[in-house]
């Protein structure tokens, strides 16, 4: 009599093995199984590594395994981050962030994050191409409109319990769990409810997987965002996966989307097992980590290059954590003269985690290749000052931290503690300065840059976040000149402008630095191995590729109020968004060679910092350096400024270029300046000569204005004051808050 796939194993006990923390390791570990051929104990390797898509012939003389857990079941763990806090303030947020969190024991396939490919996934029926077997993907999106070849799940054809999703593995791999999901839709709702596993090795032969006596039937989905683990009873060693919805949504139909999780199996007779993936050879922490975490390996790295690093904080979310940046330089703590000003900023959106964990490897790399003696990264550090901010929305960030990476879905920790979208919430710059030139009669009188924040950004009432607040504030202090902004569920690079005119849902909308900006982002998407790469698959329904993934923001999807406008509205930086994987909170096991994804990418992007042409503008009776001097390149149709010592940085193409420049109660001095192919930035330094005083009286006697250019700089500053005044009463009132509610839990207590 046939036995049940799930009763036939013996009892081995796993222990601690599939801890987490374990994933990345190099390490095996022997499992004895019975073979259900034979009597005798054979030996498999389960292998805790990354699943190839190389192929192998299945025969039917392999064999299904299973393994039993010994009084307790492989499920979910919970593992304790008791990370010691050391600043009082953050004490009380440690108690709540270091709670237990849930771990997966084995690592997920790779449905979402691309590694199982389409040919790999067949169903029993499909109700159109678009809702075929290879858009079952964990997360996977669908477009504005329902019927086209992208939709967001798998669609059976039929409304029956036949129907099934099936998944090869390649490789025998041990089967833990399934991650499922519903159908991505605005348009109907569909989900499965409940659903059976089975398993094989030949993909002829199946078992469905037993609890206990009886065939295991699964929780599904009570929605259809919302992804919900099924936990196998016994783990089992198969090649074949398959899905069995068993009932559904009744006003919906049979649709999924879906991770599988499972470890690697070495199988002796597989000419392919010796085959690894090499991740990295970096000796870096990959791991994802919460605040506490994140603020240890920043100390580590600053106790290990003291020199060149230092950390400090732009401000407090909402909840009161630290908005912690690390700067990387050869003079840490000093903006030195003539040296350009650059910044990463990871985690505008909480659950896209790997912009995190990429600039955390980011600075422990840096350090590591200085103390080599990596000319390159010599180079970097000693000639430009690098701002690190690995977190921009820690409390998003904590909240899918504790789902983790297959269950925080796609939008769980997205937005603040508030439920404010730190990707639209700066400013709109754009249509201010559009509005303006739409109602002047002389378009070239309209400032281009240094837009003032409008009033009502600067009032207590607005819905501006503590983070924006924090960012803004930031970018005052430190004259930026290149910035990317990480982020996550797509592969492509965007460049301003993100707003469209008259907020348009999709229109391509240049700056005057178009060529540059696609340059910046042409820098990026062509060294990064994956976008590079021209078989890769779509994430989800846009193809990018067309465009040599990079894309206008405005041409993608208008965006009022982003980071990388108010940049170049508001400051002397130029920003471009990062869209760094398909998966926004990548599996432990993908760190590593997301790192190597992005490595190249993240290095020659901040050198490109050093293009265009660079000076200082002095006075010329005192030499001393003036400052909010404007830079005006001909043709160009933007203007910067210098900043406080009189020093200046325009990013350019290669090119002759007519360079003019003035500042108040000087005369205007013209030069021409050459950019080069090398990346390397062309000095072109200029000595202003004040306006005599007798002809300053004439222009007042005369009853003239003072240039409006200069009283809207007047304006910025002001409206600044305003806003750390009011971001000041604000986080005030949100630490007596927080007291407050302390002190009534301390007496419920």
């Amino acid at each position: 009599m046939e036995k049940s796939l799930c009763t036939l194993a013996a009892v081995i006990f796993l222990g601690g093995f599939f801890d987490a923390a374990q994933l990345t390791d190099d390490t095996t570990t022997e499992v004895h199984l019975l073979l259900n051929s034979t009597s005798t104990a054979a030996s498999v390797t389960v292998q805790l590594q990354h699943h190839s898509t190389a192929k192998t012939t299945p025969t039917a003389a392999q064999k299904l395994h299973t393994t039993a857990v010994t009084k307790k079941k492989l499920h979910r763990k919970n593992i304790s981050r008791d990370s010691e806090e050391e600043n009082n303030g953050e004490k009380k947020h440690a108690s709540k962030t270091d709670k237990k969190k849930t771990q997966l024991d084995c690592p997920p396939l790779g449905l979402e994050s691309l590694r199982v490919d389409d040919s790999q996934i067949r169903a029993s029926s499909s109700q159109r191409s678009g809702l075929g077997p290879h858009r079952g993907r964990l997360n996977i999106q669908s477009g504005i409109a329902d019927g086209d070849l992208y939709d967001g799940a798998w669609c059976a054809e039929y409304k029956d319990q036949n129907q099934w999703l099936e998944v090869d593995a390649i490789y025998l791999t041990l089967f833990t769990g399934v991650v499922l999901q519903g159908k991505n839709s605005i348009w109907s709702w569909d989900w499965v409810h409940t659903y059976k596993v089975q398993l094989s090795n030949d993909s002829v032969t199946w078992i469905t997987c037993m609890n206990g006596t009886e065939e295991a039937i699964f929780e599904g989905n009570q929605n259809a965002w919302t992804p919900v683990l099924g936990v196998i009873p016994v783990p089992t060693v198969a090649r074949f996966i398959r899905i069995n919805p068993q009932t559904w949504y009744i006003n919906g139909t049979v649709c999924l989307r879906a991770e599988i999780l499972g470890c690697r199996v070495h199988d002796p007779d597989d000419i392919y097992s010796s085959e690894q993936d090499l991740g990295s050879k970096d000796p870096l922490d990959f791991r994802h980590h919460n605040y506490n975490e994140m603020r240890k390996l920043m100390k580590s790295v600053m106790k290990e290059c003291p020199d060149i690093t230092r950390i400090y904080t732009i401000g407090k979310s909402y909840t009161g954590l630290k908005l912690y940046v690390m700067e990387i330089s050869d003079n840490p703590g000093k903006h030195e003269l003539g040296e350009p000003e650059f910044r990463y900023v990871a985690g505008m959106h909480g659950n896209e985690a790997l912009g995190r964990e990429l600039v955390l490897n980011l600075m422990q790399y840096l350090c590591k290749e200085y103390k080599k003696g990596n000319q390159r990264v010599v180079r970097l550090v000693t000639d430009t000052r690098i701002h690190l901010l690995p977190s921009m929305n820690p409390d998003g960030y904590e909240e899918a931290y504790k789902k983790g990476s297959e269950l925080a879905g796609w939008a769980e920790g997205r937005y603040s503690f508030e439920g404010i979208d730190l990707n639209s919430n700066f400013p709109d710059l754009n249509n201010i300065m559009w509005d303006a030139e739409e109602m002047a009669t002389d378009k070239s009188k309209v400032s281009n840059h240094y837009i003032p924040i409008p009033e009502y950004y600067t009032q207590e009432d607005a819905m501006v976040s503590p983070e924006t607040r924090a960012v803004i504030s930031w970018m005052e202090d430190i004259p930026f000149v290149l910035s990317a902004n990480l982020h996550g569920g797509e592969l492509v690079v965007s460049y301003p402008f993100d707003c469209t005119v008259g907020w348009a849902p999709q229109e391509d909308t240049p700056t005057a630095d178009n060529a540059f900006f696609r340059w910046l982002a042409t820098v990026y998407a062509s060294t990064n191995l994956v976008m590079a790469n021209p078989n890769r698959r779509l994430c989800h329904y846009e193809d990018f590729q067309v465009h040599n993934n990079i894309i206008n923001g405005g041409a993608w999807h208008t965006v009022p109020g982003s980071m990388n406008d108010f940049s170049y509205m508001h400051a002397n930086c130029f920003e471009v968004t990062v869209e760094l994987s398909c998966d926004k909170y990548p599996h432990v096991s993908e760190l590593p060679i997301e790192w190597e994804n992005n490595k190249e990418s993240l290095l020659v992007y901040m050198e490109q910092i050093h293009r265009g042409i660079k000076g200082v503008v002095r006075d010329q009776m005192t030499k001393k350096g003036i400052s909010d001097a404007v830079i005006k390149v001909e043709d160009h149709d933007h203007d910067i400024r210098s900043a406080a010592d009189g020093d200046y940085w325009r990013l350019l193409n290669p090119g002759e270029y007519k360079v003019v420049v003035w500042a108040e109660g000087y005369f205007p001095s013209m030069r021409r300046c050459h950019v080069g192919m090398e990346p390397r930035a062309t000095i072109c330094d200029f000595t202003l000569t004040k306006t005599p005083l007798k002809r300053l009286k004439e222009i007042r006697a005369k009853g003239l204005k003072i240039p409006q250019d200069f009283l809207q700089l007047r304006l910025r500053a002001l409206r600044l004051r305003k806003l750390r005044a009011t971001t000041k009463v604000l986080n005030q009132r949100r630490v007596g808050q927080r007291m407050l509610q302390e002190e009534r839990k301390a007496r419920g207590a």
